[in-house]
């Protein structure tokens, strides 16, 4: 459950303080935007921890929660992170302190839940699992795509979609622009089928940043063989990332795998 699903949830039972990022100044822990929901007994989300958080909290509880039910307009503090807090990042974060209740549902869900940047994950196998569970508390939006269709829990993120698709490569057509592709699937053959169409589409289009596909320096060797016979040219092969993951990260369990690839994946985020 993403931390928003939690708060919509909980908003539908009790009345809470939305404590948001509304400005900055100089080193500070979270960006603007970043915000946090205090309950009486719960809170979910950061504003940055520490003791900017801690007297954030006390000053929503203190006066603007009372007992259990919130009142007064929105009120903006300063909160200077120095010696006074105990924080030595030297900044300065202005939160924004805002009563909300069920009846703001609507427009919460409309400025809380952001669109997550687009990505393909060819492949439900255990990694692709542990993929998944991962990059459900992620900013992006995830099309988890196999061609065996019972391969699927029952239950994922809300920010990742299950399809179908068989032949799998199929479905690299109708990829969001700027879709950040994942290939690992359990063959080696589908594998290869959809760099190929992913190599197509990037010739096409120019519109796919990543290109990652799982394995060893010895698959990426037969595969460039593979697609080089296929008339693709070594500057298109160098757009495709294999290995996976960030370097440095040896670890072959799965969630090992996972936190590399997604670490990977944010950092091709942060490049642009």
């Amino acid at each position: 459950m993403t931390k928003e699903t939690h708060f919509f949830t909980r908003l539908a039972l009790e009345d809470a303080v939305l404590v948001t990022v509304d400005a900055t100044r100089g080193s500070v822990p979270r960006e603007v935007g970043a915000w946090m929901a205090v309950f009486a007994r719960e809170v979910i989300g950061t504003i940055g921890g520490g003791h900017l958080e801690f007297e954030a909290i006390a000053h929503a509880r203190g006066s603007v929660l009372n007992g259990g039910r919130v009142a007064g307009a929105p009120s903006v503090r300063r909160f200077a992170l120095g010696p006074s807090l105990g924080q030595c990042c030297g900044g300065v974060v202005h939160l924004r302190f805002e009563a909300v209740s069920q009846d703001d549902l609507p427009a919460l869900r409309e400025r809380l839940t952001l669109p997550g940047s687009p990505v393909a994950l060819f492949g439900g196998g255990h990694v692709g699992k542990a993929l998944v569970c991962l990059l459900g508390s992620l900013p992006f939006q995830v099309r988890w795509i196999d061609s065996r269709d019972e391969i699927f829990p029952a239950d994922v993120p809300a920010n990742v979609h299950c399809e179908h698709s068989d032949p799998v490569q199929a479905a690299v057509r109708d990829l969001a622009p700027d879709c950040r592709v994942l290939i690992m699937s359990f063959s080696h053959a589908e594998d290869l089928d959809v760099v190929a169409a992913c190599l197509q589409r990037q010739r096409d289009r120019g519109d796919l940043p990543y290109i990652g596909l799982i394995g060893s320096k010895s698959k990426w060797g037969a595969f460039r063989h593979r697609l080089e016979a296929r008339g693709f040219q070594a500057n298109e092969l160098a757009r495709v990332t294999c290995p996976i993951g960030m370097a440095g990260i040896t670890g072959k369990q799965p969630e090992v795998i996972a936190v590399a690839v997604a670490a990977q994946l944010l950092l091709t985020l942060a490049q642009g």
